[in-house]
């Protein structure tokens, strides 16, 4: 038996609510539980510089196939003074401009994680909200003795549908001779990172990580001019086994785990600011002498490893993955060459996961009762559709359609359950008049589960 805690006593009588029943009834759709689902992955080292006006292209948001995931990871934005200071009160702009781009196709940011210059964001386009679950995130430093965080990694896991992703942005140590430092940065990242995850304690323990970011892998041995004839002649395949990330993955059990589409688009480094030219200018180094151009390199990349079945742990896991198949197809590896802000141009994969759903419906059904206004508290129905581990720290939230982020709410209630068991009975919580807007327009209701870190149902819209 359930005991719930509402927070006022003169509650409707159970008799005057509708039963789950007659929602479950409405609804008579065809449950698919085999899902194609399109993940959109960027990777930029934006140089410090400000976000452009439009994202669009880079999001490929005026393609006639649309992204259920966006992944969105930068390296070196702005950490002067100033900027720290903004960002710690407002949005960082790199991560208010991917929010406004995307909020009006109803996309909403689920994850973020910064470290210094470091930053990662998770989109879900909103019908997949409630099953976008047990989101953590976390970082490791690599800069200067491992105590700096211009260097190493944001890890942001989620389970999707009940499959589980980690989503892994780094930024490696620099220059042509420290390829083994790289690899030992990107080891010593995914070892010292953990997970409050019994299945998925570990990065490489997901079904499915995807690694990418500013890994600075270069092009040996080639000269300067063998390399930019080969780019002049589109002719990059004659560059690939020069390539270090390629070198090292035949000397390295664990980057030989990791897929990459085939480097098909010119070096994305690196390039004079606002121009799509190479490096052209001189650099002063110590006592007045010039260094060398930057020789072009594949620095940026986008990388996946599906977990192989001989590195299932665990019989009932292995049964798990056999009766629920995940499959990928990578349908686009490219740079975009037309921002110009930053001496790297950003590195866009898409990818469509073949999934069996593990689950089908959310893990809470919600709506509003009756007629909201500033006038009077309103009332939200609600009911368990699955057994989930419920807090005090819950809260049901009110949205503006079209919100940007799981904390762009207008107005909250805490939920004052101790656990929630499975029930088919519906449930009464009073929102606060005060947080009402007064000016009213369409919105929605969601419920925020503390432990699993994500919303975990949806009302349909409603006009306030």
């Amino acid at each position: 038996q359930m005991r719930w805690k509402m927070k006022r006593s003169d509650l409707k009588p159970r008799s005057q609510i509708p039963s789950l029943g007659s929602y479950r009834a409405s609804e008579k759709q065809t449950m698919v539980l085999q899902l194609d689902l399109r993940l959109h992955i960027v990777t930029w080292n934006v140089a410090t510089a400000e976000p452009p006006d439009d994202v669009s292209s880079l999001l490929h948001l005026n393609s006639p196939k649309s992204a259920d995931l966006y992944i969105i990871g930068l390296q070196e934005v702005n950490t002067g003074p100033l900027r720290i200071m903004l960002d710690s009160v407002f949005d960082d702009p790199w991560s208010h401009r991917f929010m406004t781009s995307l909020a009006p196709w109803q996309y909403i940011k689920v994850a973020s994680i910064r470290m210094q210059g470091l930053l990662l964001l998770v989109f879900s386009k909103l019908k997949h909200v409630p099953f976008v679950r047990d989101i953590q995130a976390t970082y490791t430093r690599t800069g200067i003795f491992r105590y700096w965080g211009n260097k190493g990694g944001l890890s942001v896991r989620l389970s999707f549908y009940g499959h589980t992703v980690c989503f892994l942005n780094c930024h490696l140590a620099a220059h042509m001779q420290f390829a083994s430092e790289r690899v030992d940065e990107f080891e010593y990242i995914t070892d010292m990172q953990t997970f409050d995850c019994k299945k998925t304690p570990k990065v490489m323990d997901h079904r499915l990580v995807f690694w990418f970011g500013d890994l600075n892998f270069r092009i040996q041995d080639h000269g300067m001019h063998f390399v930019r004839s080969c780019i002049s002649s589109q002719n990059y395949n004659l560059l690939w086994s020069k390539d270090q990330l390629n070198m090292m993955k035949d000397k390295e059990d664990t980057l030989r785990q990791f897929e990459e589409g085939p480097l098909d688009f010119q070096p994305t480094y690196k390039f004079d600011l606002n121009s799509d030219s190479y490096d052209s200018r001189l650099y002063k180094t110590w006592f007045g002498f010039n260094s060398k151009k930057r020789k072009p390199a594949w620095t940026d990349r986008i990388l996946w490893r599906l977990r192989p079945k001989d590195d299932v742990k665990k019989a009932k896991q292995m049964e798990e993955d056999e009766e629920y198949p995940l499959k990928i197809r990578q349908d686009l590896y490219t740079s975009n060459m037309e921002y110009c802000i930053s001496d790297h141009k950003p590195v866009i994969s898409v990818f469509t996961l073949e999934l069996k759903k593990m689950y089908e419906t959310p893990l809470v059904r919600l709506q509003p009762e009756g007629d909201w206004s500033a006038d009077i508290d309103a009332m939200v129905v609600y009911s368990p559709l699955q057994p989930f581990r419920s807090s005090t720290w819950d809260w049901i939230g009110l949205y503006k359609v079209g919100f940007t982020a799981v904390l762009d709410y207008i107005t909250y209630t805490w939920v004052k359950d101790d656990e929630v068991a499975f029930n088919e009975e519906l449930n009464q919580i009073y929102m606060d008049k005060e947080g009402i807007p007064v000016q009213g327009g369409e919105c929605v209701l969601c419920y925020f589960s503390s432990h699993l870190n994500c919303i975990i149902g949806i009302s349909e819209p409603f006009k306030v």
